[in-house]
């Protein structure tokens, strides 16, 4: 959203906008600025959660590796079943197929993966 956009749903004129969002950054309150991406459009269009389980051990070295790993969007470390939720993002089901198998699967410390295929994306921001 531009500053102008931001301002007008706020109700205030820009420059007070500049200023408010300057002071948020600053504070840490906002910690980045991103464009959201369409997935299908951008060639995108098989997409996961997969579920990691590890052992207990393997957090610290594993966050490393998978955050590398273009096709993983993102990583978030849970509590319950399963200790590591990844969305990941894929050109076709042979690439997504590439990623769990041959490099999630395949890293020390992985017990078990569970893959949830995305049948559509909403939204809500």
């Amino acid at each position: 959203m531009s500053v102008t956009q931001v301002a007008e749903n706020v109700h205030i004129s820009r420059a007070p906008a500049y200023t408010r969002i300057g002071r948020l950054a600053s504070e840490g309150v906002l910690s980045k600025f991103t464009a959201l991406v369409d997935p299908i459009k951008a060639g995108l269009r098989s997409s996961a959660y997969v579920t990691l389980k590890l052992k207990q051990d393997a957090w610290r070295e594993l966050r490393d590796q998978l955050a590398v790993i273009p096709e993983v969007h993102h990583v978030a470390l849970v509590g319950g079943d399963f200790d590591v939720i990844l969305l990941v993002r894929a050109v076709d089901n042979i690439d997504l197929r590439r990623v769990i198998f041959d490099q999630l699967q395949s890293m020390p410390g992985v017990l078990n993966t569970q893959t949830l295929l995305v049948f559509g994306d909403l939204d809500t921001r």
